[in-house]
């Protein structure tokens, strides 16, 4: 499973790229709910003690949830709001890039040295895991609008998502729903944020709500 599970992890990374160096809001959110199924899929290539129903499942739940569910949401949000690019970033996207590649080795060193098990992680999981987190807090702060900051999120999740595989070969189910549930709410919490955002000031740009006065 080691090949395939190296394939899979190469992808993911991949649309954590394809996330950060794109100004397009809709190509972000793709790359996102691609990511969402491949780390959905990722814990069935990964087990070492064979599938079961409920991983399976939980799999199928994951899967669903952050590879369709989520970027209908932020696809519905940008077509109201009719925002189509991020187009004054903090940090611009060929240095996004440059960032991010940076991110790369960086995780390799900091993998290297944490103490991990590694005969069950794999030499690619953990440094995936810190790449994504890595990316989804610059996602978050490198941003202004509020869609590509709930990109960030759903990114940073997903590295902690796959950071857990490499402590538990699977999570309890009630840690793994846990999870998905406090993620569905903060997305579905920041959907309605971002339709009041549009309502109120007529664009997504959250750095100017910083002008507001009591």
């Amino acid at each position: 499973m080691t090949a395939w599970e190296n394939m899979l992890l190469a992808a993911v990374l991949l649309t954590g790229f394809a996330a950060v160096g794109s100004s397009r809001l809709a190509t972000g959110i793709r790359a996102l709910g691609a990511q969402g199924v491949l780390v959905g899929v990722l814990p069935l290539v990964h087990s070492v003690a064979g599938w079961n129903p409920r991983m399976v499942g939980f799999g199928a739940v994951v899967a669903t949830t952050k590879g369709v569910l989520f970027p209908w949401l932020l696809s519905r949000a940008i077509r109201a709001s009719q925002t189509r690019r991020e187009t004054e970033p903090v940090v611009g996207y060929g240095a996004s890039l440059a960032l991010a590649a940076v991110l790369l080795p960086a995780a390799f060193w900091l993998a290297d040295r944490a103490p991990l098990a590694v005969s069950q992680a794999g030499a690619l999981m953990a440094p995936t895991a810190f790449t994504l987190m890595g990316m989804g807090l610059f996602l978050m702060v490198a941003r202004r609008t509020a869609v590509s900051q709930v990109l960030g999120y759903l990114m940073l999740e997903n590295g902690i998502h796959t950071f857990g595989l490499t402590v538990f070969t699977h999570l309890p189910l009630l840690v793994e729903l846990g999870v998905l549930m406090d993620a569905f709410v903060a997305v579905f919490a920041m959907g309605i944020a971002i339709d009041h955002i549009n309502r109120e000031f007529d664009h997504m740009d959250t750095t100017r709500l910083t002008s507001l006065k009591g």
